[in-house]
């Protein structure tokens, strides 16, 4: 994906009419890290709050299982 070859899958979802949020997945932490400083967040910070209606949350969750 783009430049970021560790970023295995990403999923774009809607909690509700004005919730939406982007879930994706690493091979390895180094690979997640590389993402978090990569170009994709730091755009979304420079231009989240003039797009969206609030500035962006990230959460950090570890998958347990999966099927």
């Amino acid at each position: 994906m783009l430049d970021e070859p560790g970023t295995r899958t990403w999923y774009a979802f809607q909690v509700n009419e004005n919730t939406f949020g982007i879930f994706d997945t690493f091979d390895t932490e180094e690979d997640r890290q590389a993402h978090l400083d990569g170009d994709i967040p730091a755009a979304l910070g420079e231009h989240g709050p003039a797009l969206l209606g609030k500035d962006p949350g990230l959460r950090l969750i570890e998958l347990i299982a999966v099927k």
